[in-house]
């Protein structure tokens, strides 16, 4: 841990009570007196949704490169959630993953895992360690309306009540978590610091997402995603199941434009069979739902590059969803919150220009995730914003390549999980040894289809689940979902 400065600042306030607002309180704990969080809705007591974040509703999982990050600014955090139920899960050898070059073979020589669990649980686990030092408060129906200060120092935030009262609270640092409806833009614009660049990639992709109650215990129950293949005519539709806490699957599917799934709960299951393969559809034959369908449209990857403008005020931060927003099926965005924080833990000070030189490290962990997913998403031709250029083209085929080695060579697989595991920058995927192994391709054949354990496989090969999957039908079509 970061030790504390003798220039102490003594007042921080994290605008927004999200996993980013309680990871920049654990950030910045160590150089103030105080860290006041102000939050514009309610928070929850225990793992219940948050109002105001839709994407809760969808998959979630924590990178290795996130998970390490959260535990070095809260020591113990993992442990933890796994001990609330959380599961992790060993890569590749605890997943089923068909990507757009086949199946991935589950290695059993694990050298990253994910965590999964739901969106409310680790948000509550986070949050509960956050506030439990003293030096951390939380100010409900509290919404910061404006900056204090001017364009070389901000001073604090004006904050409206639930009332309308509007009242202005001095901070040394204020810290922008607020996410997705961030003004920190038209902030800076009105203390006359304008200039600022964004880009917005769009792939119009529409998520739909519901809870299942497992066929069986989820523990050691493997992730599985159907991945979507930009190269084919149709929307490139995808999908997911991971085991979480309660012996639960947290299901998502995702469709571009002419291809969303939409809310309707009997068309969940046939949307699923229309993915590249059916083996999501065929698993949740197995399941019973209990929640209703929640759908999302808003995934673009939008990012502001606050680290390029010509002035910067002191004592002001972005962080999170306020800097940059991800499109949710690469499943980076609250690891690259932690590694985030982490970088701002790590290069915050009192010397001047601090802020600034923290900006540019929070920006420096978001690149990484930017460059994974943009050159992903770019392909797809309902994307908007940017259309692949000649280096785009041939990097995408090179990567394609390379993961069609990593469908039989574990090293391949292994460099690729370092860097979406963000544990690895993207450019480590060129590196010479790489290169010729790409060159050589897959070392053994290509499976044919999911590759299921004789356990797994028994349990879903049962006598009775025929009968079992009609009495659900049955129960589905008396009551599509009923929430938890």
């Amino acid at each position: 841990m970061t030790e504390k400065s003798p220039r102490s600042r003594s007042r921080a306030v994290v605008i927004g009570g999200s996993i980013a607002g309680v990871l920049a309180a654990a950030a910045v704990k160590e150089h103030v007196d105080s860290v006041v969080i102000l939050e514009a809705h309610g928070l929850p007591e225990g793992p219940e949704p948050r109002t105001g974040v839709p994407q809760a509703a969808h998959i979630h999982f924590l990178q290795a490169g996130g998970a390490a990050a959260i535990d070095a600014l809260l020591p113990g955090s993992i442990d933890r959630l796994l001990a609330a139920g959380a599961h992790r899960i060993p890569v590749t050898t605890n997943m089923v993953i068909y990507s757009p070059e086949g199946w991935y073979r589950r290695w059993q020589r694990p050298t990253h895992y994910v965590i999964t669990a739901s969106r409310d649980l680790t948000d509550s686990i986070v949050r509960r360690q956050v506030l439990e030092d003293p030096r951390v408060s939380v100010r409900t129906h509290s919404k910061a309306v404006g900056l204090l200060g001017d364009r070389s120092a901000v001073t604090g935030v004006r904050i409206r009540t639930a009332d309308g009262t509007e009242t202005p609270l001095e901070a040394d640092l204020v810290i922008d978590a607020s996410g997705r409806t961030s003004r920190t833009p038209q902030w800076l614009d009105s203390l006359g610091i304008s200039g600022l660049a964004e880009d917005t990639i769009d792939s119009g992709l529409a998520y739909a997402s519901r809870i299942y109650r497992a066929p069986a215990p989820t523990r050691d129950w493997p992730v599985v995603g159907v991945q979507a293949d930009p190269r084919l005519p149709q929307p490139g539709n995808a999908g997911g199941i991971l085991p979480i806490e309660g012996d639960r699957w947290h299901v998502s599917l995702m469709g571009a434009p002419g291809g969303q799934p939409s809310r309707d709960p009997d068309s969940f299951e046939p949307f699923a069979r229309t993915l590249r393969h059916p083996v999501i559809a065929d698993l949740l034959a197995h399941a019973e739902p209990l929640t209703d369908v929640r759908v999302t449209h808003s995934t673009a990857n939008r990012r502001y590059y606050y680290e390029r403008l010509a002035s910067w005020p002191e004592g002001l931060l972005a962080l999170g969803d306020s800097v940059a927003t991800f499109n949710p099926v690469y499943a980076q965005g609250i690891s690259v919150i932690a590694q985030g924080a982490l970088a701002l833990r790590d290069t915050f000070g009192s010397a001047p220009g601090e802020t600034r030189r923290a900006q540019r490290a929070i920006a420096r962990s978001v690149g990484w995730a930017w460059a994974l997913s943009t050159g992903q998403d770019i392909h797809f031709p309902t994307t908007k914003g940017k259309s692949p250029g000649f280096a785009d083209r041939l990097l995408h085929r090179y990567v394609s390549r390379l993961s069609r080695t990593a469908t039989g060579s574990f090293h391949a697989a292994t460099a690729l999980t370092d860097v979406l595991a963000l544990q690895a920058s993207p450019t480590s995927l060129v590196k010479p040894s790489l290169l010729l192994t790409a060159l050589a391709g897959p070392l053994r054949p290509q499976l044919n289809g999911p590759q299921f354990t004789s356990a797994e496989r028994a349990l879903l090969d049962r006598p009775d689940d025929a009968a079992a999957a009609a009495e659900q039908q049955a129960r589905r079509r008396q009551s599509p979902g009923r929430p938890l």
